[in-house]
């Protein structure tokens, strides 16, 4: 970015917080997860991980100085190996330490086989708002080939008793899954609607590198039935009212993810914990960092305050592709003034790829809004590709 351009108005604030540990490492993961082995038990290392985080965020109050929280999310692994206790305390450490918009939605990951009620009263009590529950397939085979440690019965239970005490609660689920039929992805996504839940989100499975999947690859849907699989997804989704604003989200009115949304809208957020990520707006310039992945090595670094691995500045020339990299994602796009802000740069700049996405017909332009086709959200890494320096 330029000495010139300027930032004045940061965008919304979001607090990420990372739990890195998991009961099992799934075959197809490839977060920041590590399996918990210790025999001695948990509490000692939750003890000094809370710690750490709150140590964290302490030595990151000045980049955020004077700014509000509006999500705070806890993401992992597996949030719920936590205790209640060790949740509470975070919390009670970030409303001590932040200033949270009133009402600001609070979410936590959660694995079916790890909680209880009395888990997710303990959650509730600590200030939870919403809960995210990996169910990934109510299928007991596709479970099992995914390496989920719950089965389809505990996945039904784990639901209900989320929305007995939770009003906002989003089931996750994977398709085009190892040796998945189109008919058993149509039988997930009708099980997931009985449930009715405020949020459904649906993943394309895809094998990424440093993954067991990687280096033993299963037997996949062929690309023609995994876009028969996707089609289908939204169409019975559409007819349970519930709307599709991003490329793997679908909400009821009004239950669309703040904190995801935030992600989409190019907003601001800060990420604490073992391998956390941030990306935060400055006067003069748009930074992202990364803290330590190994949970040991983080916790010992937060010690001496060098939690954080890498901090770049993000450049002028590579601004246009990071918004839209984002943007693109959400089904109604984005306000052409809301690019101008975010990034300083001016709409004129990027004049010849918003041109070459036209003549593809992969995205719409009007005075105010740019926006996906359809074609353009189900090819939206070729879509990206045209803004990538």
């Amino acid at each position: 970015m330029s000495q010139t351009s300027r930032l004045a108005i940061p965008p919304p604030l979001s607090l990420y917080i990372h739990i890195p540990w998991c009961v099992k490492k799934c075959p197809y993961c490839d977060f920041n997860s590590h399996e918990y082995k210790d025999s001695n038990g948990f509490a000692e290392i939750e003890s000094l991980y809370v710690d750490a985080l709150i140590k964290d965020l302490e030595y990151s109050l000045p980049k955020i100085w004077g700014r509000k929280i509006h999500s705070i999310f806890f993401g992992g692994g597996t949030p719920s190996l936590f205790s209640g206790k060790a949740i509470h305390k975070i919390l009670s450490q970030v409303r001590a330490l932040t200033p949270i918009i009133y009402g600001a939605e609070i979410t936590l990951e959660a694995n079916p086989g790890t909680i209880d009620s009395d888990h997710f009263e303990a959650y509730k009590e600590a200030g939870v708002t919403r809960v995210s529950l990996g169910i990934q397939s109510f299928n007991d085979g596709h479970l099992q080939s995914l390496g989920r440690i719950h089965n389809s019965n505990e996945a039904k239970k784990g639901i209900e008793i989320a929305m007995r005490h939770f009003d906002e609660v989003n089931l996750d689920l994977m398709y085009a899954l190892p040796n998945q039929t189109l008919n058993e992805a149509i039988d997930d996504v009708k099980t997931a609607t009985l449930f009715n839940t405020q949020h459904l989100s649906f993943y394309h499975l895809t094998i990424e590198p440093n993954t067991f999947f990687f280096k033993h690859p299963p037997s996949l849907p062929i690309d023609d039935v995994s876009a028969n699989m996707q089609e289908k997804i939204e169409d019975i989704l559409t007819q349970h009212s519930y709307q599709h604003y991003e490329t793997a989200a679908f909400a009821k009115p009004k239950s669309q993810c703040q904190h995801n949304l935030n992600y989409w809208q190019f907003g601001d957020y800060l990420g604490i914990g073992a391998g956390a990520h941030s990306k935060l707006t400055f006067y003069d310039q748009i930074t992202r960092e990364s803290r330590y992945k190994n949970p040991k090595q983080y916790m010992e670094k937060v010690t001496t305050q060098h939690m954080i691995e890498s901090e770049t500045i993000i450049q002028a020339s590579d601004l246009a592709f990071e918004f839209m990299m984002n943007h693109l994602r959400l089904i109604d796009g984005f306000l052409i003034k809301s690019f101008e802000e975010k990034t300083s740069l001016n709409i004129s700049t990027i004049d010849k790829e918003l041109k070459t996405a036209l003549d593809k017909k992969l995205i719409t332009i009007n005075h105010e809004i740019i926006k996906p086709t359809i074609l353009g959200q189900r090819f939206l890494n070729d879509l990206l590709g045209i803004f990538l320096k």
